[in-house]
Formats: C-alpha cells, structure tokens, sequence
C-alpha cells in the first residue's frame, strides 16, 4: 500500500468515526426542548458542512498523482482539525 492510500485510508477511517458522532449529535438533538433543538440543529447543519467539506478535500486527494498528494496534505490536515475541533466543542455543548 502506498503511502497516500494509507493516509487516505486512515483520514476515510477517521471521517467515519466523526459521521458516527454527527449522527449520535443528531439523534440526542431530537431529545431536545424544541429551543434547544433549533440551536444544535444549527450548529450540526455547519458539522455537517464540515464533514462535507472533509470528504470533498478525500475526493481531490484520490484524483492527485503520487508525487502532487504530498502538496494536498495540508489542506486536508487542516479541514481535518477544524472538524475535529467542531465535534469536540459540539460534545462540551451536548453535555451541558
């Protein structure tokens, strides 16, 4: 396996545990008091936007050559953190 297949591998691996939280996120949404609801809603809407914006950075990866992924790196390592940082504040919120 190439090094870009192991990493894509490892991101796609990554991006599926974060869909598996953004749909926990959900469903505790629907739970909610109807108030509460229309401001996770909200903010899950701009998670998933994220997730999206995640997977469509996978998408121009795996169309990238071998030597050109190298350059891609960065942009998804960043989509990547701003995602996780967005599960782990939207975790503190559901807490509450």
């Amino acid at each position: 396996m190439s090094t870009k297949e192991a990493y894509k591998q490892k991101i796609n691996t990554e991006l599926e545990l974060a869909q598996a939280k953004l749909l926990a996120f959900k469903a505790e949404a629907k739970n909610s008091a109807a108030d509460v609801r229309v401001k996770y809603n909200q903010h899950l809407d701009e998670l998933q936007g994220m997730v999206d914006a995640t997977q469509a950075k996978l998408i121009e990866l795996d169309a990238a050559s071998e030597d050109a992924w190298e350059h891609m790196k960065e942009g998804i390592e960043n989509a990547w953190d701003s995602l996780g940082t967005a599960i782990k504040d939207t975790a503190a919120k559901f807490k509450k």
